[in-house]
Parts: C-alpha cells; sequence; structure tokens
C-alpha cells in the first residue's frame, strides 16, 4: 500500500535536505580493444564507449524526470587502460586518455575513470607506460581519472609504487599549476581498490565484472544530520537506530534507480553503493553529522568514534534495502568537497592526522586535501604509505587523494569549482621519511593475509 506520509517524506528529503542519488555509473569492460597498433586501439575504446553509453545520460534523464530524484553524476568506468595497453608497442599513454575523453564527451558524462594499474605486487610494461603517462593525460583531458592500486592485504605494500606515486603526483600538480593544479584531484591511489566502485577519481571496471554493468551510488548526509537534529535528546544508540532507518529509506532509492536504469539499458544491476557522499553546499555535510551527534568542533576529541558509530550504521540500514551492495559503502570524509570539513579545516580544528585516524573507521581515505606545493615528493610518498598501512593491516580499502598546491602556502586556498568544492592549504609535518621511501622494494603482507 502507497503511504502517503512516506512520500511526502521522501519529498521533502530532496527538496529541504539535498537527497539525491550521487551518480549512476556504466562499467564497461575493454578487455576486447587490445591492439598492438595504438591507434587502432584507441579507435576501439572510441567506438565501443560510445556505442554502449549512448543512451546513459538520456535514460538517467527520464528516470530524474518520472520519479522525481534528482541524479547528480552520469559516468563511466572501464577496464584499467593498463591491462588493455599491454598489448600496444607504443608507451605514450596519454593518446588512451584522449581517446576516454573524446568518448566522455560524446555521450555527455561528467566523468570517465579507468586510466589505472594495478601494481600492489609488481609492474607489467603497460603499468609502467600507464604511470609515466598520467601527468600528461591528466593535463591534456577535462574527464578523465585516474587510480593506482599500490597496495592489498595479500599482497602488501610496493614501497616502489607508493615512492614513484609521490612523485606523479606532484608532476600532475605541477602541469597543471594555471588551473588549480586539478590534475592532482583527478588523480587516487588506493589499497585494496574495489573493482566495481562508482565513484570518481577511483572508478575503474574490475576485471571480475560483467561486460557492462550499471552501478550507483547514493548520498545524503543532509538527510541523515536533519534525522538526528529530530532527537536532541536521544541516546546514542537511538542515534544510531535514526541513521540505520534513514540509511534504509536513502539506499531504497538508490535500489528503484539502479533496476530501473538496467532495465531500461538492458544492462545488468551490479551494485548499489551505501556511501554517505557530502557536497560544498551547506547541509550536505558529513562534518555536520558529526556535530549534529554531539561535537562542538569536527576533528576534536570524539570525532573518529562518531564517525564509526555513523559508518557502522549507515552499512547496518543500507545493507538490507538493496540486493546487492558493493563499491566502498561507508561516510566520505573529503575536506574540499563538505562544506563543514572545509570549515574546520579554516579553524584548525581538523589536521591532517585526525584526518589520517578517521580513515581507520570510514571510506575511503585521506581525499581531496591540499597540502604546500612545496611539500618534498618523497613526503608525499611517505603520508601515502601511513595511509595506505590502515588498509592493508585493517583488510579494508583506503585510498589517498592530495593536491599539492603549487605556489601557495598553508592558509592559502585553492577553488576547482563544482563538486570538487575548496579549501585551505593544510600544515604537513615538517620531517622527512626520504630514507624510509628510497628503501625500496615491497612491504611483506601482515599475517591476517594468511587465509583460505
Amino acid at each position: 500500500m502507497i503511504n502517503t506520509k512516506d512520500i511526502l517524506e521522501t519529498i521533502n528529503m530532496i527538496e529541504g535536505e539535498n537527497l539525491d542519488i550521487r551518480t549512476v555509473t556504466m562499467g564497461i569492460s575493454l578487455l576486447d580493444c587490445a591492439d598492438e597498433d595504438i591507434a587502432k586501439a584507441c579507435q576501439k575504446i572510441y567506438d565501443k564507449i560510445t556505442g554502449c553509453a549512448k543512451n546513459l545520460v538520456s535514460t538517467c534523464a527520464d528516470i530524474e524526470k518520472q520519479y522525481g530524484i534528482p541524479i547528480i553524476n552520469k559516468r563511466i568506468s572501464v577496464t584499467p587502460i593498463s591491462l588493455v595497453g599491454n598489448a600496444c608497442k607504443s608507451t605514450d599513454y596519454a593518446k588512451f586518455a584522449l581517446a576516454l575523453d573524446r568518448a566522455a564527451v560524446e555521450t555527455g558524462v561528467n566523468f570517465v575513470g579507468g586510466f589505472s594499474a594495478l601494481v600492489h605486487k609488481g609492474y607489467t610494461k603497460g603499468d609502467t607506460a600507464l604511470i609515466n603517462s598520467i601527468p600528461e593525460a591528466l593535463a591534456t583531458t577535462n574527464l578523465v581519472c585516474s587510480s593506482v592500486n599500490v597496495a592489498t592485504t595479500k599482497a602488501g605494500i610496493n614501497l616502489d609504487a607508493v615512492k614513484q606515486m609521490g612523485k606523479i603526483i606532484k608532476a600532475s600538480a605541477e602541469r597543471t599549476s594555471d588551473n588549480c593544479c586539478i590534475g592532482a584531484a583527478k588523480l587516487v591511489v588506493f589499497s585494496n581498490a574495489p573493482e566495481d566502485n562508482p565513484f570518481m577519481a577511483g572508478a575503474f571496471h574490475g576485471i571480475g565484472e560483467p561486460e557492462c554493468v550499471i552501478n550507483v551510488g547514493v548520498s545524503g548526509p543532509g538527510v541523515v544530520r536533519a534525522a538526528i537534529a529530530k532527537a536532541p535528546n536521544a541516546n546514542i544508540t537511538e542515534i544510531c537506530d535514526i541513521i540505520k532507518k534513514t540509511a534504509f529509506k536513502i539506499t531504497r532509492m538508490g535500489q528503484l534507480v539502479a533496476s530501473e536504469a538496467s532495465r531500461r539499458l538492458n544492462v545488468p544491476f551490479g551494485i548499489v553503493d551505501l556511501s554517505l557522499a557530502p557536497t560544498p553546499a551547506i547541509g550536505d555535510s558529513v562534518a555536520d553529522i558529526l556535530t549534529e551527534i554531539g561535537l562542538d568542533k569536527c576533528g576534536g576529541p570524539g570525532t573518529t568514534a562518531a564517525l564509526a558509530m555513523l559508518n557502522d550504521a549507515v552499512k547496518k540500514g543500507g545493507t538490507f534495502a538493496s540486493a546487492h551492495v558493493g563499491g566502498l559503502s561507508g561516510a566520505f570524509i573529503p575536506v574540499s568537497e563538505d562544506a563543514g570539513m572545509i570549515a574546520a579545516a579554516r579553524e584548525g580544528s581538523l589536521s591532517i592526522e585526525k584526518l589520517e585516524a578517521m580513515t581507520a573507521v570510514c571510506s575511503v581515505g585521506l581525499d581531496m586535501i591540499i597540502i604546500p606545493g612545496d611539500t618534498a615528493p618523497e613526503t608525499i610518498s611517505a603520508i601515502i604509505a601511513d595511509e595506505i598501512s590502515i588498509g592493508v593491516i585493517n583488510n579494508k580499502t583506503t585510498a589517498v587523494r592530495l593536491i599539492p598546491a603549487i605556489g601557495k602556502s598553508v592558509g592559502e586556498e585553492l577553488c576547482f569549482g563544482g563538486l570538487l568544492g575548496s579549501g585551505p592549504v593544510m600544515a604537513v609535518r615538517p620531517y622527512s621519511a626520504a630514507k624510509l621511501i628510497n628503501r625500496g622494494g615491497r612491504i611483506p603482507a601482515p599475517l591476517q593475509s594468511m587465509r583460505n
């Protein structure tokens, strides 16, 4: 039976509390596009993407119109390009990025992810060529996102890759210094990267995925905060229950959109990602949820505990609402994309070290953090190593997306615009780990990896 109260509640969530579907992402396998001639491979990639996704944006628009549900992003993820490129004789993989960018423009999507490599245990020649091409690829395209997986719980941490990614992040920022260092904002370094993640910049279509699939990412920080605000005297158990019920409602909407998009495009439904993904808009902040739970300031004592409870409750409530849950599924804490986090960073209540502690209990990691432009590549690598270690030891996904603000120092700001937001340059501890990073090699897998 249709409940009028539920309908009105959902309308209020959409109109007043920023409820939306954050992304519908079509995953496309490009394994059949490999060719030793890179020009032919690029043409196959363009043809396949524009063929599979030609109706993606219009179908999402139809669903938005019929159900009144905002779908903010329409995206494409593809097979890690390093795998497709292994067959090529050329090592200039920026050409692949240009082909992806052209296909993204033609299909009308917001981003395409998959200019990626998986090097947690070592490099193939395709991995080497792709990683070396990342700065140019991100500087010469607008819609391409890149990711590199440098560690897993099973394999340990590829310290050579960690070292190289410090240099690649710095180079990506330098190549785009006249455009707010945007190259680094489209690049993420992972441990335990999921194969079905619909969120950028880390989305790619894993080799265990089908030929083509629809994944959906839900959002809703504003809805959760508003629900908690209506219970000012609730104890923490009751707050957990409120979050679970709210997450259930949010995820049901995601399941509806995923099922409809899958049916209309005749593409299998993959997963709903349960993440609470904030935006820079006022009232759509994960940090504001934490203060609503009971903190004076995000980043102060109690922040990690509140975030752990929030993340767990979201997963419990959302899991029951969807046939298949996957991706990252948790509360995102990007600094520049969250109005509350931006304010906390500006006021100094939030530090990189506190953010690192918070990532031990949530998704995804150190995300959209602006650091001084003169930060040494070895220091960037050391921050990556710290964060990746949390993922490896705890058998979870973690990631790092740092933006060195070239020519800027602590307190100055970068403004990316749109969902990427803006934020202050945050301080980095001035102590070197160059000797550690330059040792190279691979940190062995932890004992908890020995499971069959």
